[in-house]
């Protein structure tokens, strides 16, 4: 039975500060010391107030504007008719005061149209505006994605039709890559490209899953998609990489160009934002305009797959924040039970925050939370150094660790996001279970994150199947150098020797792990190698949050002295999920190598009638 005198949340919404700013302060300046970047000439008119001011507009933005419309998006999603989707009356006015914040073109340079804006303190913007409301958030970074492979690959006519409409937000974009037969198996693209003396091609084949792939928020799409040219090798080199508008240019205007809606997924998550299928050529007539090479699609998709995985990452970072901030300000809020040794039932009820498993959840969420977010600041630190900095070996080494972190960096915030997002729902209690709350809500749209850009699967078999063991394991050196400088500062702030003792014990269970694993693979035994890459995978997740509050942790020891009551507080609950991680998470490495080590072969013998 419900009780009568508390109010549900949607006659009275608590705060939701979405993210904690003391926090994305102390991780981009304390921990990270991103202010260095903008001694680099390319950034340098910013400065880190003029950075911080962008972050700033964009958390207004988040919490006054695309907050408070997030349920009732959710509630409402797409709708499609007569071939055409049509969104929430309220997205168009969310998108344009999201593009006009300058979000698409933002880490882009100003000849382009760009602000210039380091990656690093665009990302500090983003996660606000993600956390506020996914789904705005996700059109425009689709768009940014999409305009990025013409700026690096296209020829200069295909910057100049696309280009500036696209970072402007005049027209948004999409990458088309999956196809209703291969699913995450790129190598079985058949969607055909017929050339022809117009400078284009005659495109004809099915796409699925296509994210923001049709909408009436603007006047054109633009399909980054990927196809065959006839006659093109089979397997991943012969696919290319196609521009493809929904509309093109023809006498008079726009046209239609053969660009068809066949479907409307219904999701149990991210409903804002609509995903379609979409059938290319129907009547002979889609048209497509070739983005670089032929044959180099894949290579060029990378460079947009990987940022985007880094844009599921952040997006998993913000989803289990906002639910994080939520079950904090319910447990504060909610009053429930006495103290365990409470004798008096007469006696007035505490905050369910006072209760000790309360607290363990909330804890891991803290932990979840604020250790992935420092991943994916870190990566986005690496990724402005390897793009910017004027030392070639810097660049180099930047750019091997970002490639090396990028699996984690995807996976660890969709996956234990997902458990953050649950313990949310928990600390709710059953209103957490009703629709009447939010938890619910970013529990589902948590769960796509373990899914688009590469399957958590996907990201266990790249780690371990090529990141880690490329060039002889350089990558690994550079990573195992980085927890050292880490380690060694951590010493000499006085972080406990128990919690870097089990860091660097990590560490060198994960080095020797790989170069067991990494053996196997030379030796010819390829599934034997990658059998339990999903728990490597997981192996090197610990260890590499581990190294993230352990660097946390001695930032934090360092501004202990003299600092006030609240930023104490603040100090000493970074402390206290540095401890959690270093007491709860980095034993299990020691089981998670040993089960890599002995191959276990169960469900690698497990044949499909013995289920």
């Amino acid at each position: 039975m419900v009780d009568p005198g508390f109010v549900p949340q949607n006659a009275r919404p608590m705060p939701n500060a979405l993210l904690d700013d003391r926090d994305l302060d102390f991780q981009l300046h304390a921990v990270l010391g991103a202010e260095r970047l903008f001694e680099s000439p390319r950034f340098r008119e910013h400065g880190r107030e003029g950075a911080m001011l962008y972050v700033a507009s964009a958390r207004k933005l988040a919490r006054e504007v695309l907050f408070p419309a997030y349920r009732a998006i959710d509630a409402e999603p797409p709708r499609l008719a007569d071939g055409r989707v049509t969104l929430h009356p309220e997205m168009k006015r969310l998108v344009v005061a999201t593009r006009d914040l300058g979000v698409i073109a933002a880490t882009r340079p100003v000849e382009v149209g760009g602000q210039d804006l380091p990656l690093t303190y665009a990302a500090a913007a983003n996660v606000y505006l993600m956390a506020a409301n996914l789904s705005v958030y996700g059109f425009l970074g689709l768009t940014t994605g999409a305009a990025r492979l013409i700026e690096s690959f296209g020829d200069a006519a295909l910057r100049g039709r696309f280009l500036e409409r696209m970072y402007t937000g005049v027209w948004l974009g999409t990458m088309a890559l999956t196809e209703p037969q291969a699913g995450s198996s790129l190598a079985d693209v058949t969607t055909r490209a017929t050339p022809t003396d117009g400078g284009h091609h005659l495109i004809r084949g099915s796409k699925i899953f296509i994210s923001g792939g049709d909408h009436d928020l603007t006047e054109n799409i633009v399909h980054l998609t990927l196809a065959r040219i006839e006659g093109a090798p089979p397997g991943i080199k012969g696919v290319s990489l196609f521009a493809i508008p929904r509309l093109r240019e023809g006498q008079g205007g726009l046209v239609d160009n053969d660009c068809t809606t066949a479907g409307l997924i219904h999701k149990i998550g991210w409903r804002g934002l609509p995903s379609i299928a979409l059938e290319l050529g129907d009547r002979g007539d889609c048209r497509g305009w070739l983005v670089g090479e032929p044959h180099r699609g894949i290579s060029y998709m990378f460079q947009m797959m990987n940022e985007a995985r880094l844009m599921v990452g952040l997006n998993g970072v913000a989803t289990a924040s906002v639910a994080y901030r939520e079950a904090l300000a319910y447990a504060r809020d909610r009053p429930q039970g006495r103290p365990l040794g409470a004798k008096d039932p007469a006696s007035k009820q505490v905050p369910i925050v006072e209760h000790a498993d309360v607290r363990r959840m909330l804890l891991r969420q803290k932990a979840i939370v604020e250790g992935a977010l420092a991943l994916l600041l870190r990566c986005t630190l690496l990724a402005d150094v390897a793009e910017s900095s004027e030392d070639e070996a810097s660049r180099a080494r930047a750019a091997r660790l970002l490639d090396l972190l990028t699996p984690v960096a995807k996976s660890f915030p969709a996956e234990r996001g997902f458990e953050a997002n649950a313990l949310a729902l928990q600390v709710h209690g059953g209103y957490g279970y009703s629709s009447e709350y939010l938890p619910e809500a970013w529990l589902r749209d948590q769960k796509l994150n373990t899914l688009h850009e590469g399957t958590t699967g996907i990201q266990s078999l790249d780690l371990l199947g090529r990141k880690a063991v490329a060039a002889g394991g350089q990558a690994l050196f550079d990573l195992r150098d980085e927890v050292g400088v880490a380690l060694r500062a951590a010493r000499e702030a006085g972080v406990p020797e128990e919690w870097c003792g089990r860091l660097e014990g990590g560490l060198a269970a994960l080095l020797t792990v790989t170069a067991h694993l990494g053996g196997l693979g030379a030796g010819g035994d390829v599934e034997g190698m990658l059998r339990h890459s999903a728990d490597y995978l997981e192996l090197f997740s610990v260890v590499v949050i581990g190294w993230q509050w352990l660097a946390q942790a001695e930032a934090a020891q360092r501004s202990l002295e003299g600092a006030t009551p609240e930023v104490e507080a603040f100090l000493r609950g970074k402390l206290c999920a540095a401890q959690y991680w270093a007491a709860t998470e980095l034993p299990r490495v020691g089981t998670l190598a040993a089960l890599c080590r002995t191959n276990d072969d169960s469900y690698a013998r497990m044949k499909s009638d013995w289920f």
